[in-house]
């Protein structure tokens, strides 16, 4: 049976008719009434709640639980500090990426990952067999993400502690609007942000209350669409888009820093992960396109007549005014500037490899503190 998040009437007030495609078995609210481009300008200037429920949480608790998730991930969790996440590179026995993961950590034993579409929970029952440990999808959390430059100024007046002064990865159990939460600095849009956890009784009275103490700052609900534009601008990873191999490895996409070189610990992958790095078949890129629309996921790139990479996401940015892509091609011409040619269904459009992210290429939107 689909998963459904208890805003789905929020939703479809808004225009939502929550019939495309599911993403971990849950109905999306792809689009709303406004127009996606204005949602865009409002996350990048003001501020938009997205539903982003669909994630998939899992708790995992116990006194094996840090053992069992260090054998996960490429990253040492035994590091992590109650309070604190951290994004990891999960791989298969072949060195694969096999899911995006973020780790949560809230006590010693007590931890939560948040994963989309992939093979965590087939690696977890395997990890997790004859071991102390509790394993439990979440099914009842809701998660609403409050993203832009506004996303403080309208969240801190009603919270008991210095949101300001919540670092990036870090969240704090605490009350909103006289519900317990759980908030979290972070998001997917390339801006300052905030994540609140909650359970599906108090989820559409703070979604309410949110949009209300928002709306003297420009705040608006924002959909799934206008959240696909923004981590493209970002140039965000996005499992298993970015992965069209179907076997692509973490260094193959530019996922070096989720994978702890020195980590003793062994996990699932490690030997053959470790062997693929120096063995790239391709490199992920960013491209700009000379055109006026957006080139299409799977379009095929030529150089001189030679096939030589594909496209794994793109957007038509109207806030940068800019066709923007990411991209595999190979190695050798991944330098930055590199000219080549998309054929897409419509026709051939030239571009170029240029750097990412597209927008805010010092992540000083996420990272004012530098941190």
């Amino acid at each position: 049976m689909a998963r459904n998040s208890i805003l789905n009437e929020r939703h479809r007030a808004l225009g939502s008719k929550l019939d495309g495609d599911t993403w971990n078995d849950m109905p999306i609210p792809w689009s709303y009434n406004t127009s996606v481009h204005d949602e865009v300008v409002a996350v990048r200037s003001k501020a938009g709640l997205y539903d982003v429920s669909a994630l998939n949480i899992v708790k995992v608790s116990g006194p094996d639980a840090e053992a069992v998730i260090d054998q996960l991930v490429a990253r040492d969790i035994t590091k992590l500090e109650p309070g604190c996440s951290l994004l990891a590179a999960e791989v298969d026995e072949t060195g694969a990426l096999c899911d995006d993961i973020m780790v949560i950590r809230d006590s010693a034993t007590d931890f939560r990952l948040s994963h989309g579409s992939g093979k965590t929970p087939e690696q977890l029952k395997l990890l997790s067999a004859g071991k102390n440990v509790k394993v439990e999808p979440d099914l009842d959390v809701h998660i609403l993400s409050l993203q832009g430059p506004l996303s403080l100024d309208i969240l801190a007046p009603h919270l008991s502690f210095d949101l300001a002064g919540l670092p990036y990865f870090r969240h704090v159990p605490t009350v909103l609007f006289g519900k317990n939460i759980v908030i979290a600095r972070g998001g997917y849009s390339g801006e300052r942000g905030y994540e609140v956890y909650c359970t599906a009784a108090d989820a559409v009275f703070l979604w309410d209350k949110i949009l209300e103490v928002g709306a003297p700052f420009g705040a608006i609900p924002t959909s799934w669409n206008s959240l696909e534009l923004t981590r493209i601008e970002a140039a965000l990873l996005f499992f298993p888009f970015e992965m069209p191999e179907g076997d692509t490895t973490p260094w193959e996409v530019n996922m070096g820093w989720g994978v702890d070189l020195d980590k003793k610990g062994d996990y699932i992958g490690k030997a053959a992960v470790l062997k693929l790095k120096g063995r790239e078949r391709v490199r992920h890129v960013g491209l700009i396109c000379r055109s006026a629309s957006a080139m299409e996921a799977g379009a095929k790139l030529f150089k001189d007549g030679k096939e030589i990479g594909v496209i794994t996401s793109a957007s038509y940015s109207r806030y940068l005014m800019l066709s923007l892509a990411m991209a595999h091609v190979k190695p050798e011409l991944s330098a930055i500037g590199t000219t080549l040619e998309v054929h897409n269904s419509s026709g051939v459009s030239k571009a170029y490899i240029a750097p990412t992210p597209f927008y805010d290429p010092l992540r000083l939107r996420t990272h004012p503190e530098g941190v």
